[in-house]
Formats: structure tokens, sequence, C-alpha cells
């Protein structure tokens, strides 16, 4: 896809289909919220430089031109701010009532003295134009994303925004350019262009350090450099088991805990608390932080507690009670996400493969795994619980159990609130005289926090064509197939929500785990019986546990063998719930490992193959 526009002239490669003018999407009555939201209107063309971008308040972005970075595809954002406490950029969320607006363009090109216009017709968020925005005092920021060309070994090139050490996320990347945030007073209405300079870089990130017990180790995935067509690394963060250094005879277990990007183990704190903080009501938090009071959980010393427990969590691991074993973490952020969900994908290639084939022997062969399928369990959270469970049912016989709490949609009958089979639209159910608006998110007690429209068109003011680094779009990119253009096949549109049946079908056939379970069962029985074990509350935050009781009711059928896996549910207990009945999620999360990790070494041992090391690693 070569592109040779002048290095002062940018342009847009795309800009989304608008939303009629002053619509908050899904927020209107039922019948006139139907027909606003699919009664959407083409707009040809984007925003370029010099252009009038419409009417009303435009904004002029530009690199200075004493700048030496050399002309760069990417996306330009311009943010308004209601609240000054905090840049603008870091304030755009799901929630329309609590989001900053952004609205962004695509752009080639851009370099030192270039000037790129975001005006009325870029597509925004909360409100789709900048002409509805209401007048107002706001802070204003404007960031630039830079992308690079990858020449994929599919035959496709496609221009993506680079993780950069950070974790996928735009808001700090290092690299990207952004405007020292302005307070003004915006009266959208009249022409008038607002003149905003690139003036300030996020830094680059210092690599992480090895301490005596964790331990950093980063490969160059041959798998994944040939798909990408560029030097693509992996990492992993590795907690040594206490008697390491004075065993040097044993061999240990590997614990996979999966889940989003981090830079250490979680739950980890070798320092004793911080006295100096609020002292820890207990009582008070364990009875009331399950409704996410944060104020009053500050207040009656939450932090506190939290460091406590995950000092517990060191005291406990570096005790004779703790079972020796690695446990490891991954680092695999990649162009369109902070984690690759750790499988194959047409779009993001073979991640799975360079996990448990490359990364995860480099780790045992390095810190003295045992190094097979018997010992190697696997554990995780949310994108980390789909994770555990869908690479324990991908490669059977090279784990041995995954514990998988709050998993992301394992049936796609309910893909969070949406049916990809069933229903036409992903934003709305609608009937001959109305229509209702599918959910996004539910708060404790069952109040919706957004829509399912919102939170996707945060993402597309954030990024077309997938590249926002959102939740949606890794979740098409990974389950969905490559279209035409070399990104991810849409499962819906993105402006609309109308569902694509045809991309569904290939969600089902390659990811839907209940799906494969019934399907390849004759095969896959006899190596997952009793080895899933999977934990949701009934009210997760993401409607999570609906696709979870889907599963336990196919695997509740499964014969020859039966299935024999454990399904827990936490009654009333939102995201992400880790099997804890008494303490709420909070606390629950910081002691799971002490919770099952004993477990998890007792089950591999009784299912180790004669001969095997069952020995070395009891001291």
């Amino acid at each position: 896809m070569p592109r040779t526009p002048p290095a002062q002239s940018p342009t847009c490669l795309q800009r989304p289909t608008a939303i009629p003018a002053g619509r908050a999407l899904g927020r209107a009555p039922a019948a006139a919220g139907v027909a606003a939201l699919l009664a959407v209107s083409s707009l040809a063309g984007c925003a370029a430089p010099g252009a009038t971008a419409g009417r009303g308040v435009k904004f002029a972005v530009s690199i200075p031109k004493a700048r030496t970075d050399s002309a760069r595809d990417g996306r330009v954002l311009v943010l308004l701010a209601t609240d000054s406490t905090s840049e603008p950029r870091f304030q755009v969320e799901p929630e329309p009532d609590r989001s900053a607006e952004v609205a962004g363009v695509q752009v080639h090109g851009f370099a030192p003295g270039g000037e790129v216009v975001v005006g009325d017709t870029a597509f925004g968020y909360p409100v789709a134009s900048l002409r509805d925005v209401p007048a107002g005092d706001y802070t204003v920021q404007a960031v630039f994303v830079p992308y690079r060309t990858y020449h994929r070994a599919d035959g496709h090139t496609v221009s993506l925004p680079p993780d950069r050490g950070e974790g996928q996320h735009w808001d700090r990347k290092p690299g990207d350019l952004f405007s020292v945030p302005r307070r003004m007073h915006l009266d959208p209405a009249p022409d008038r262009t607002v003149r905003l300079s690139l003036d300030s870089v996020i830094p680059e990130l210092s690599p992480p350090e090895d301490t005596p017990w964790v331990k950093h180790v980063r490969i160059r995935s041959a798998l994944l450099t040939k798909f990408w067509g560029t030097p693509t690394y992996i990492q992993a963060t590795v907690l040594l088991p206490a008697g390491f250094a004075e065993h040097p005879g044993a061999h240990y277990p590997l614990l996979v805990e999966q889940g989003h990007f981090g830079r250490g183990i979680p739950g980890w704190r070798p320092e004793p608390e911080d006295a100096s903080l609020p002292a820890p009501d207990s009582t008070w938090l364990y009875a009331h932080c399950w409704m996410g009071n944060e104020a009053g959980c500050r207040e009656h010393g939450i932090e506190r507690m939290r460091q406590r427990l995950m000092h517990g969590f060191y005291q406990w691991w570096t005790s004779p009670n703790a079972p020796r074993v690695l446990l490891l973490t991954i680092q695999h952020a990649n162009p369109y996400y902070d984690d690759s969900y750790a499988v194959n994908s047409a779009n993001l290639g073979p991640y799975g493969d360079a996990i448990t084939r490359e990364l995860i022997p480099e780790v045992e062969k390095r810190y003295r795994g045992i190094g097979a399928g018997w010992a190697r369990v696997l554990t995780g959270g949310s994108t980390g619980g789909w994770e555990a469970l869908g690479v324990q049912m991908f490669y059977p016989d090279d784990y041995n159990g995954a514990w998988g709490f709050c998993p992301d949609p394992v049936d796609f009958h309910f893909h969070q609130a949406v049916d990809v089979y069933d229903d036409a639209n992903a934003y709305l159910r609608s009937g001959p005289l109305g229509g209702v608006a599918v959910p996004g998110a539910r708060g404790y007690q069952g109040r919706v926090r957004y829509q399912m429209a919102d939170e996707n068109h945060m993402e597309l003011a954030l990024g077309t064509r997938g590249r926002s680094g959102g939740q949606w779009d890794i979740w098409q990119a990974v389950f969905g197939p490559v279209g035409a253009d070399g990104y991810p096949k849409p499962i819906w549109d993105k402006r609309t929500g109308v569902i694509d049946h045809e991309v569904a079908a290939y969600w089902r056939d390659h990811y839907d785990l209940t799906h494969i379970l019934q399907r390849d069962w004759k095969t896959l029985g006899p190596k997952l019986r009793g080895k899933l074990h999977v934990y949701v509350g009934t009210m997760d935050s993401y409607y999570l546990n609906d696709a979870v009781h889907l599963m336990q009711e196919a695997a509740d059928s499964l014969r020859n063998p039966r299935a024999d896996f454990t399904f827990d549910y936490g009654a009333r207990a939102p995201h992400c719930w880790t099997g804890d009945h008494d303490h709420p999620n909070w606390a629950g999360s910081i002691t799971a490992f002490q919770r099952f990790l004993p477990a998890m070494a007792r089950h591999m041992e009784s299912t180790a193959p004669t001969g095997a090391d069952t020995r070395s690693w009891r001291y």
C-alpha cells in the first residue's frame, strides 16, 4: 500500500460514517432510539490539511518545525474535558457521563511543520460531532499516536500502533506527541480555529530490573518475527521459589498466570505495609467495599490493607508452607492490544505457538523447570481466565489443568450481552414498534453503567479498522478472519451494530470454547477430563456469568468420558470473582495463589507419569 504524499501535507486515510448530530447513542426512547441509531449518514472524505473541516469550532494540530521527527502515519486525537484535575488524555472511558470528549482522524506523512485539522466531520465520543459539544469551559489537549507499517507474511501490508513497552495504551505510549493542556472557553457554534502544538513527547520506559526473587526473560520469537516481517519479542516475568539457590538439583513445576500486560508479579510485595497510610478497618472494608465505594474505602484504609495482604503473599511464598514452583507471567502486547489471548490467530499470528513452544521452554531451561506437560498448570482472571481455559483446550498435552476466573466469553451466545449468532444487532434489540439498548456493563447492584454502543463508539473515535487498542477491537482481531484490506474483518459494523453472521460462524468454529468442547469431545475428552475449573460472580460486571452457565450446561452433558469440570459461582459478586466466598473481590484476588496453588501442586503430583520427578521440588 505505497503512499507518497508531501511530508508537509498529511491527509486522512479514512473517516467513519457519522452519527446524526447531537445523538447521545442508545439513550433515546426505545422506538426513537432504534431509528436514530440505524439512520446513519455516509459522509465521504475526511479532514485534510488546510480544509475547513465543516462548520463550527475546529482544531489545527501541528508538530513544531524544530522537531526532527520523520514523517509518520498515525492518528491525531483532540480531547476536551470539563474536569481540570488531570490531563484530558487520562479521562477517556466508556461511561459517557464521565468521559472526556475525544475526536480523531487518521493521517499519513505527518511531519514537523505539518498541520492537521480536526473538526466537526471527525467522529467523536461521547458526542458524535464537535459541533454539538455544549458551550462551556474545557481543558483542551491534542495527542498524536504514531503507527508503523508491517509487511506481514500473509501478504498484507498494514499500518498499526506498535507497543512501546507500555502495554498498548495510547494515552501513555512512549513516542506519542501531545500538547500541554490548556483551559479555555469553547462555544462550538461559531466558526473558530483553535491551534494546538504537539510540543511534548511521552518518554521511553526503562526496562524492569531483576531482583533476587523476580527475574525477567525476553526472547525474539522466530515464529512471530516471520509473521510480522520485523523482529518481534515476547517476555516473561518469573517468580522463583524459596530455596532455589540452595537446591541446585531441584527442578520445578510451572504455574502460568495469564492476564493483561503487567511488568511484575501480581500481588507480590516483599516490603511491609506502609505504616504512614491510614490504618485499615477490616470489618468495614470487608462489609462495604463490595459496593465500590472508592472514597469510603480509602478513608477506611483499603490501600494499607491491600499492602498487608500482598506482603502476606510474600511471607507465605517464602515460608515452608508454599509449594515450590516457578510462577510465570507473560508480556505479549501487540499492535492490537495489551495481550494476544495466547492463541494462534489470523490477524495477530502464532502467539499460542510462540508462548508454548518458544517462550515457556526457554524459561524452563533457564530456571530449571521440569519441562513436561504434566508439570504445567494455568490460571488467570478475565482475559487471563479465557486464556487459561483456551490454552488448556488448544494445547491439551502441554498443560495439566486450568483455573479460570471470571473468563471472557466462553460461549458466543453470550458475548457479554450479545448473541452473535442469533441477534441482528449488537447495540439494539428491536421489534416492530420499539427496541431495547443492549447494556455493556453494570454496577454491583445491577445499574447499567454504559451501553454496548458507548464502548464501541469510544473505540471507533480512538482508531478505525480495529486500531483503538480496546477490548472489542482485540476480540474481533483474535477471533475473526482477516478482511480484504488486511485488517480484522469486523464482527459487526462499528457505527450501527449490525452483525455479520458469516464472521460469527468463523468465531464459532475457531474460538467458541463451548462449541469446540462439544464438537471435539471425542478427542479432547480423554485429555481434558477434570482439568477445567471455572469461577465467576453471578453479578459479573460484564455479564460474563451467562456464558459460563452455558458452558456448564454443555459440560454436564458430555459423556465418554464425563467432563468432571469444576464450576463455582459467587453470589452477587461482580467482576472479577476468584472463588473466595467470604471476602470481597479486591481481597480475594490478592490471596488467589495462596488458596489454589496447594491444590494445583497436589494435582500435578498425583497425575505425574511413572518415573517423573515429584521429589526434587518438595523440600
